[in-house]
């Protein structure tokens, strides 16, 4: 058993996870468990999926040098935009409103700057990696 601690928006969960071989997955249930909240989940050996190629992402316009690229940490659809081209923001503040897994996530500012590019629009998609906004 191996023990790791993982934080999942702001809450940490202390893990233990046991190592396995192939012989062992045979049939064999595996267990997670976590100190908070107390409960164990149990599932079935399954066959690992076939891997994927990952595609190519769609081409983004380009920044422009010296911009700092503000990209989508997981794929969703834009909720609400906060910011356009020309706005002044401070290290923080939010851009724009990201719903990924049903859940509502702000987007910030790494750095304070004003916004150059807004490449997205309330209703849309993006993929992990996508350029969202550019501030300079």
């Amino acid at each position: 058993m191996r023990k790791f601690k993982v934080t999942v928006n702001g809450q940490s969960y202390e893990v233990l996870i046991e190592e396995i071989n192939e012989k062992e997955m045979g049939g064999a249930s595996a267990s997670v468990s976590a100190n908070t909240p107390q409960e164990v989940v149990r599932s079935e050996a399954v066959p690992a999926a076939p891997v994927q190629e990952k595609p190519q992402p769609q081409s983004s316009p380009a920044s422009p040098a010296g911009g700092t690229e503000v990209t989508a940490p997981m794929p969703g659809s834009v909720l609400e935009v906060k910011v356009q081209p020309g706005q002044q923001v401070k290290e923080g503040d939010v851009l724009l409103i990201l719903e990924a897994m049903k859940m509502e996530n702000e987007i910030t500012a790494p750095c304070s700057g004003s916004v150059s590019q807004v490449n997205v629009t309330k209703g849309g998609t993006v993929n992990t990696g996508d350029i969202m906004v550019v501030i300079e």
